[in-house]
């Protein structure tokens, strides 16, 4: 298990997964870490993903997209995507990475309810949670 002090979290939008992961990981970290999350086309943060936050104790409705282009990259330890069938955004620096390939939980489908969607985005908060339990800041 590796120890890191800057975390990025990259999704395409960066609306929902990587939203949900900085909102998770800052919580389950304090300040003893650095998270930020970013996309390669930003498109605000879903609703559905501050709402299945909401329900565990973190407020994502002063989150925005960022542009992973904003980020300094010399300032980050890890990067964390998150895209499964979609293409990542690719960063052309040398940092460690990790690659959590979970779908993604935002839908067009017309057949699903607001009861699917919060199972999805649940779903995916649920993944991503587990997943942190792996990694661990620097002190």
């Amino acid at each position: 298990m590796s120890s890191y002090r800057n975390i990025l979290f990259l999704c395409v939008a960066n609306s929902a997964r990587s939203q949900m992961a900085e909102g998770l990981a800052r919580k389950l970290f304090g300040d003893s870490a650095n998270i930020q999350s970013a996309g390669s086309a930003p498109a605000g943060v879903n609703p559905f993903a501050v709402a299945v936050m909401k329900e565990v104790g973190i407020d994502l409705s002063t989150h925005r997209s960022k542009n992973v282009m904003d980020i300094n990259m010399n300032q980050i330890d890890l990067i964390i995507t998150l895209c499964a069938d979609e293409v990542c955004p690719i960063v052309p620096v040398r940092i460690e990475r990790l690659h959590w390939p979970l779908p993604d939980p935002a839908s067009d489908d017309p057949n699903l309810t607001e009861s699917d969607m919060l199972d999805r985005f649940r779903s995916a908060r649920d993944d991503i949670k587990s997943r942190l339990s792996n990694l661990t800041p620097l002190k």
